[in-house]
């Protein structure tokens, strides 16, 4: 490391002599700059942001099933319900069919698997009744309750149209033109915090940030190497990272380094476990492992924890801390998501709530109830999404709330910390405190902010981490702050209108889990900062100071890159052969049946 900081240290020496000799170039490079940073703010993102509401997520049709009336129904999905439900995949109106009679389910191999959903009619392949499940191949009879169905492949032509069509409506934006504004926001940004910093500059802030230059470069070009053409995820994840090596080189420049390799660790996880949920038998193969692993976190750090602002949630190893609970959310997702082609199995929602119930006990023996509350409304997406049960969610909320009021009688204690909640100011100098400040600092920031490393809130006790909004509007403006937000926010958008079109429920409970836990993350740090809900001291994805927490959001956002189905956007979908690619390109349909996953 001495020998990566030797050429910088040169490079800051001339540079501080520099600023030295004319100290009005700093005040004149950051007066322009805070203007210039919002511009390119919305350069960056503006193109992603737009690309990823506009996508129009076509289906995919894998298999057609022909119904009594002589139409055919497209299966669009991996797991389809069929049922005389009108929430089925595929609904059939008689009424010897089951409201849910019986699930379809394609396999890795392509092939399709037929359960009996404990219907009253029974389910026949053939005319052959099945106990429990069947392996069925095209140009089977399938028998609901007595109405005969055929199953269908698609025809080779209307794959290869299907997947021309796809290509031309669902383009991703090119992100060569964004990445360049990164790039040269990136470049502003190390320059403005070594002005700012004056004689204190550290050599670590233009290395930094040279290293995240060539790790962000390296992975576009590494990715286009291998025909994958959707980066808008990445650009909004290397955007706000960005902001937070600025953030964390204004408030602890000596934590500049480890922050990066929390970055580095967070995006070797994101494509690691990608690549890792392209096969849905190996993610059902480890559900319970990941299950064990949140418990085993928050365990752990039950155990070996230290108390740090309230709540017992850091593991120290030597110079290095840890906050289990942030890589529990991934292993939680994980768990609860995975549910595969046993979905229908009530089960399975009663084994989901004990994990639940295990990981919320621990985390309120830690007095981590900002964490708890996450969980919570992460269980809740991804219960809804198993059952569709309002009746029994409502019944756990309710549940939910008594727990809570019975926790507050014998802890009295815990109740005062949200005493200042909406009185912030009436405590000023002492339960309201960091609020007030956060938002008198964040009010004299105004559109464009003071210039980064130029306030004064970094000051402040968890400035970097908990109240690091307050610190984005001080130093960068309201509308940076506002764009980090919205930033959140699309990808939420963007993994809600993706599971209409979703290829399995996995990917579709993940992805919407993944993003819940964001939103609701962003929302308690956002508006906890300014006092519109309790100070709860969670962070803010991507942007705030803290390893862990860093680690965690790109291994969420990996969750949400599986859903995205564009032809070549994710590399967590595998790419059509190469047989099948230029088929497509010179408009000559695949003389037989290949399975774009095979």
């Amino acid at each position: 490391m001495q020998n990566l900081l030797s050429a910088p240290e040169a490079l800051l020496a001339r540079l501080a002599a520099l600023l030295g000799d004319y100290p009005l170039i700093s005040a004149w490079y950051t007066s322009v700059v805070r203007f210039l940073f919002p511009v390119l703010a919305l350069l960056i993102l503006a193109r992603s942001i737009r690309s990823l509401l506009n996508v129009p997520h076509t289906p995919e049709i894998w298999a057609y099933l022909t119904l009594p009336n002589g139409l055919s129904e497209p299966l669009t999905h991996w797991e389809n319900i069929l049922g005389r439900s009108s929430a089925s995949d595929v609904v059939l109106g008689y009424p010897t069919v089951s409201r849910q009679h019986a699930a379809l389910i394609r396999t890795e191999d392509g092939g399709w698997m037929l359960y009996d959903l404990g219907s009253k009619g029974g389910v026949t392949v053939n005319g052959a009744a099945i106990e429990g499940e069947s392996h069925v191949s095209y140009g089977d009879v399938l028998g609901l309750g007595g109405v005969e169905t055929v199953l269908l492949p698609v025809p080779p032509e209307e794959r290869a149209q299907q997947r021309e069509r796809r290509r031309q409506e669902e383009r991703p934006v090119s992100p060569w033109v964004g990445l360049l504004f990164l790039t040269l926001f990136q470049i502003l940004t190390a320059f403005q915090l070594l002005s700012s910093a004056g004689d204190e500059a550290s050599p670590a802030i233009p290395t930094a940030f040279f290293c995240l230059i060539a790790v962000m470069w390296g992975y576009f070009l590494a990715m286009r190497s291998i025909r994958r053409v959707g980066f808008e995820m990445e650009s909004i994840a290397f955007f706000l990272s960005t902001l937070s090596l600025a953030v964390t080189a204004s408030s602890a420049p000596g934590s500049l380094f480890k922050q990066l390799a929390a970055l580095l660790l967070g995006l070797v996880l994101f494509v690691v476990l990608g690549v890792f949920l392209r096969d849905l038998d190996r993610v059902k193969r480890i559900r319970w492992l990941m299950a064990g692993g949140a418990i085993l976190l928050l365990g752990a750090t039950l155990v070996l924890g230290q108390a740090k602002f309230g709540a017992v949630n850091w593991i120290t190893f030597g110079g290095f801390s840890l906050q289990p609970s942030e890589l529990a959310k991934i292993c939680y997702i994980f768990a609860g998501a995975a549910t595969l082609d046993r979905l229908f199995r009530k089960r399975n929602l009663g084994l989901f709530m004990a994990l639940t119930a295990a990981c919320l006990g621990c985390l309120a023996l830690m007095s981590d109830f900002g964490t708890a509350a996450i969980f919570f409304v992460t269980f809740l997406v991804i219960a809804y999404l198993r059952s569709g049960d309002w009746a029994t969610l409502t019944l756990i909320s309710g549940g939910a709330v008594f727990a809570v009021a019975i926790l507050l009688t014998f802890k009295p204690y815990i109740l005062k910390r949200f005493a200042t909640w909406g009185h912030a100011w009436e405590y000023a100098s002492s339960g309201g405190y960091q609020q007030t400040r956060t938002m008198s600092a964040a009010a004299s920031g105004g559109l464009v902010g003071v210039g980064a490393g130029e306030g004064w809130l970094h000051r402040v006790a968890a400035a970097d981490t908990d109240l690091v909004f307050g610190m984005l509007c001080e130093e960068w403006g309201l509308i940076i702050g506002v764009l980090s937000v919205l930033c959140i926010v699309t990808l939420a958008v963007f993994a809600v209108r993706a599971c209409r079109a979703g290829r399995s429920s996995f990917y579709t409970i993940a992805a919407c889990a993944a993003t819940s836990l964001l939103v609701f993350q962003t929302c308690l740090n956002v508006f906890g900062a300014v006092d519109l809900l309790p100070l709860t001291g969670v962070t803010f994805p991507f942007v705030s100071n803290g390893g862990s927490s860093m680690v965690a959001s790109w291994g969420l956002l990996a969750f949400l890159k599986a859903t995205d189905t564009r032809q070549n956007a994710s590399f967590a979908i595998r790419l059509p052969s190469w047989k099948e690619e230029h088929s497509v390109l010179l408009n000559r349909p695949i003389q037989e049946e290949v399975d774009e996953d095979a």
